[in-house]
């Protein structure tokens, strides 16, 4: 009688999807290291499991990201602000050390700065972050030797966050493991993980989605919640979930992640908002009050102006364009022909909040990686995406060199930079495109044209629908019949074997 580990191998080997056979740029990327996977990769007998190779690769890759900034380490942060743009190895993080009064053993939101800036403008649980980053670092030496190691303490910190982003795309769709390796050998990834502490809003909530595919909605919340306490996009995920439960009807798991992530977000804010409210307030007034920034198509309209727009004027239309996104995911969840995956409008709420916001950083697409390898995992698609994100990180520091080079002019010029800017829009706008397309045409979705429903949504995979509108509000409904024996996948991540359709 077979053992139950072999079982579990034989599912695994029946039912894993395999890129190299159903992508054809994974099937020609995949001659690199040999060809496309054989029946040894897949059948888990060797320590070499796809999660660990995502995890591995990613911590490759984020290594090489730290090699490409090594040109600013020894001088490029200290000596001469052009250097660090003509090198494309800029990061806030050294900055930010004597800025924000690290160096000087300020405690964040509690002790004021001199300066321009009366208080650290991040979120708390970054804030956090930050502030043990800087226990960790020798307080002997120069200031240029302690900044170093402030970056490189957080760098380490960092790459912890990166592997466990990779791991958790790699986990979430449990039939789709190999996915995770979209997210550990992103480019972009690699080149911005380190400019900001963005990897720990992203790393919580890859956790969180993690949480939610499993059916553990409170863990889902809590996480969701701690993301947001350390940036604030994450919370745009329960408008989506809110969404799908209730065309779902799964009223009472959304109470509890709601529920979950305002306890959590309440827990770490409370207690700064309480003992320290102008430090704490300090993130959401510069938010309010900074102008147009680098990276949005709200720059290149000032940029092109006589009379640019107030920066009161630029948030109440950036406000009513997100909102008017908003409303327009709403229609297209409740009339899709099948209710989109939790991924999906995940991937389309954070995009539609980062295009219309008033600035959009080059490490804003760290946001958007894990969420995209879980809506679209489409090998030419990515990277089509990537790419675009890539010139315009080359794009941003060269422009910046310009400006900073004096007579010189070495550099982008504006004209040049927008383009740039015109690049990564539209490459988010591709990807956003090609999702929206999915939705509306659930057969070119590659997740359910392998035979899944929606691996990431928990409760809501294989759920039948409650309420609907338009075609969708007419059976056939959700449900769409699969030929064969399906898979349940419990929380431990073993699987059994059934002939019931979805």
């Amino acid at each position: 009688m077979p053992s139950a580990e072999s079982t579990q191998a034989n599912v695994h080997e029946q039912h894993t999807v395999r890129p190299t056979t159903e992508d054809a740029v994974a099937r020609s990327g995949s001659e690199l290291i040999g060809g496309p996977l054989g029946r040894r990769a897949l059948l888990g007998t060797s320590w070499w499991t796809p999660v660990r190779v995502v995890a591995l690769v990613a911590i490759g890759m984020f290594a090489l990201g730290m090699v490409q900034k090594a040109p600013c380490y020894n001088s490029g942060w200290f000596f001469g602000a052009s250097s660090q743009y003509t090198k494309a190895c800029y990061s806030d993080i050294p900055h930010l050390y004597q800025g924000r009064g690290f160096a000087d053993g300020l405690v964040p939101y509690f002790d004021k700065l001199s300066g321009d800036m009366p208080y650290l403008e991040y979120p708390v649980l970054t804030g956090v972050f930050m502030e043990v980053a800087s226990w960790l670092t020798p307080g002997s030496g120069s200031i240029q030797d302690q900044e170093q190691w402030y970056w490189m303490v957080n760098a380490g910190m960092l790459m912890v966050c990166a592997a466990v982003i990779a791991v958790c795309v790699a986990r979430t769709h449990a039939r789709r493991p190999w996915d995770g390796l979209l997210v550990a050998l992103a480019p972009a990834f690699a080149l911005t993980a380190t400019i900001n502490w963005d990897l720990l809003a992203v790393a919580l909530t890859a956790a969180a989605m993690l949480m939610w595919s499993r059916g553990r909605s409170v863990a889902f919340g809590v996480l969701l919640g701690l993301a947001t306490a350390a940036k604030l996009y994450p919370v745009f995920l329960l408008g989506p979930l809110f969404l799908l439960c209730w065309r779902a009807g799964k009223w009472r798991d959304f109470g509890k992640a709601l529920a979950g992530t305002v306890v959590a977000w309440l827990a770490v804010n409370l207690p700064v908002m309480f003992f320290a409210w102008d430090g704490w307030s300090q993130f959401y007034k510069f938010s309010h009050d900074r102008g147009v920034d680098f990276g949005s198509f709200w720059l290149i309209m000032a940029q092109n102006s006589t009379d640019p727009l107030s920066t009161d004027t630029v948030n109440n239309l950036a406000t009513a364009l997100v909102v008017l996104c908003f409303v327009g995911l709403g229609v297209l969840t409740m009339t899709a022909p099948r209710r989109p995956r939790f991924a999906q409008l995940a991937f389309l709420i954070v995009a539609a909040f980062i295009l219309t916001n008033k600035v959009y950083s080059p490490q804003y697409v760290l946001w958007l990686v894990p969420l995209a390898v879980l809506a679209r995992p489409k090998w030419r698609d990515f990277l089509i995406w990537q790419a675009c994100e890539v010139a315009y990180f080359l794009g941003i520091w060269l422009y910046l060199a310009y400006t900073t080079s004096g007579d010189a002019h070495k550099g982008l010029p504006q004209d040049g930079y927008h383009w740039a800017i015109g690049v990564h829009l539209l490459g988010t706008l591709y990807l956003c495109a090609v999702i929206v397309r999915d939705i509306l045409m659930p057969e070119r979705d590659p997740v359910r044209r392998a035979g899944d429903d929606d691996p990431s949504g928990g409760v809501l995979d294989g759920a039948e629908d409650v309420f609907a509108l338009g075609v969708a509000a007419h059976p056939p409904r959700h449900a769409a019949q699969f030929d064969g024996p399906q898979v349940e996948w419990g929380s431990s991540g073993t699987a059994s074997s059934t002939d019931s359709s979805l």
